[in-house]
């Protein structure tokens, strides 16, 4: 099943409007995610740092039990940044359009 369009994307202009927020909010979101990450892996391991792929001093599990939280809460996290930008800045743009309708 296919979605169709709501009537919300944003136009091509708007798109191109979008870039430099979406650029900012992909920095912030990343930031967010890797603090979130530590946050979680410390939690569910009682340890401060966190595992690297080619480190000895944690167990295969240990490492990919990290990078599947890790991608999982990059993903979620910028995911939730972009659509909430998105929508910002859609409101944004939206905003002097309904001014000049009143």
């Amino acid at each position: 099943m296919s979605r169709r369009g709501d009537g919300n994307e944003l136009s091509p202009l708007g798109k191109i409007a979008y870039k430099p927020f979406g650029l900012v909010f992909g920095v912030l979101g990343g930031m967010i995610a890797s603090w979130v990450f530590g946050l979680v892996w410390k939690r569910v391991s009682d340890e401060d740092g966190t595992p690297q792929p080619l480190s000895d001093d944690y167990s295969t599990r240990e490492v990919l039990l990290a990078a599947t939280i890790q991608g999982a809460v990059f993903g979620l996290i910028k995911t939730a940044v972009d659509r909430y930008g998105m929508k910002g800045v859609r409101r944004f743009l939206d905003a002097p359009a309904r001014r000049a309708e009143v």
